[in-house]
């Protein structure tokens, strides 16, 4: 079967898939949060969607759909030099696109999609063009996100090993410049997160890959094949899980870094796979299966969460809760001529991207799904009750 064919197929379906999954969620606070607070790039990125496509949440998610084929391209392309062997490169986009970290990163607005396509955008500039290309693009990438320092950081230790001085002052300046806008978070007293941390990073690859991704950056430093790749995958892991001793860390903002890694996973596992006879590369398959597998169950609960909501006992611990209810309250609202309430900040701030503005003509009160009564709003998928809430008229004399 033609490549472009198979790639066009992946990407297609990807996009699609992602595209029909927009429908089935609400904006969360936190992106709601982000349309409305100080400037930032990527607010910029979304307000220009919103302004061509109009307030919906098509315009809303529509730029990190994009960032994210635009970053499976980028990886495909990078993956050549790592891979040469055009059916596992294929594989490899495959499971790019299949990881749940990935998938969340396409839908979700923040951070995590632009740091991605960024880190890959930088990768590949390095490895095909000249180096005069390189310095504007990282002094760009500390003007637009404080969490690109994690990259300055693991390129001055890389400038430190290839001996590059200038490169290294370079890096140390966008550092500290870095910190100085943005500057240091260390919230909160000091506590333990670091087997939550490495939980997290689990869920995000799945067990099996993140293991067979530590093994493979610990061997490398063994060995010492280590390239720039390396050392920006392992400089975000350590300060990762050196954080997360002392505090809970945001692990999607690290884990852009160490999908990077994924060119020098599948390179190590092609290579242990090539080198044994027939009869010994059982095991090799019997694991890429399992992770396959596991890779299309985590993705497939992703793709169809609110089936889960039949298994939950409390609604609100279901990992999508906060993208979901809005958008539908919003409808509900409406359909009784409500267009404003008076209710709790968080869903203030989403039902105002839908049009429910902020007054105190009407006070909407969230009440358990169990003791709702006739004159409740209530929002429910697939059979079951999720979100209860009274609407209050108030008499302003």
């Amino acid at each position: 079967m033609n490549r472009g064919f198979i790639l066009f197929l992946i990407l297609g379906l990807d996009a699609l898939m992602l595209i029909f999954q927009i429908d089935e969620l609400s904006i969360s606070y936190n992106e709601a949060l982000l349309l409305s607070t100080d400037f930032s790039f990527l607010q910029r990125l979304i307000k220009s969607s919103i302004f061509i496509f109009g307030q919906n949440d098509f315009a809303l998610r529509f730029p990190m759909i994009l960032l994210h084929i635009s970053s499976a391209i980028l990886l495909y392309k990078i993956s050549s030099k790592y891979l040469h062997v055009e059916r596992n490169r294929i594989w490899l986009l495959l499971i790019f696109v299949l990881l749940p970290g990935v998938m969340s990163s396409a839908i979700i607005v923040n951070s995590a999609g632009l740091i991605l396509f960024g880190l890959l955008l930088f990768v590949y500039i390095y490895e095909n063009y000249p180096v005069l290309f390189i310095y504007p693009l990282l002094f760009f990438y500390m003007l637009i996100d404080g969490n690109f320092v994690y990259l300055f950081a693991a390129l001055a230790l890389f400038s430190i090993y290839k001996k590059n001085r200038n490169f290294l002052l370079f890096n140390i300046a966008l550092v500290l410049a870095s910190l100085s806008i943005y500057g240091v978070d260390m919230h909160g007293s000091p506590k333990g997160y670091f087997l939550n941390s490495l939980g997290l990073y689990a869920a995000i690859f799945t067990p099996i890959i993140f293991i067979y991704l530590f093994y493979v950056l610990y061997r490398r430093f063994l060995t010492r094949d280590i390239d720039i790749l390396w050392f920006i995958s392992t400089t975000a892991l350590i300060f990762s899980l050196l954080l997360s001793f002392r505090q809970r860390i945001g692990i999607e903002y690290f884990a852009p870094y160490l999908i990077l890694a994924l060119p020098l996973i599948a390179q190590t596992f092609e290579h242990s796979y090539r080198v044994r006879l027939n009869i010994f590369r059982k095991n090799y398959k019997l694991a890429f299966m399992v992770s396959l597998a596991l890779l299309l169950i985590n993705s497939s609960a992703v793709l169809f969460n609110k089936y889960l909501y039949q298994v939950i006992k409390e609604p609100k611990k279901h990992f999508s809760y906060n993208l979901h209810v809005a958008k539908e309250l919003s409808q509900e609202l409406k359909k009784r001529g409500v267009s404003c309430v008076d209710t709790n900040k968080k869903m203030s701030k989403r039902l105002a991207f839908y049009g429910v503005t902020k007054c105190n003509n009407y006070l909407l009160q969230e009440n358990l799904p169990t003791l709702r009564n006739l004159d409740s709003v209530t929002i429910g998928y697939k059979d079951r009750v999720v979100y209860s809430a009274n609407v209050t008229k108030i008499n302003i004399n």
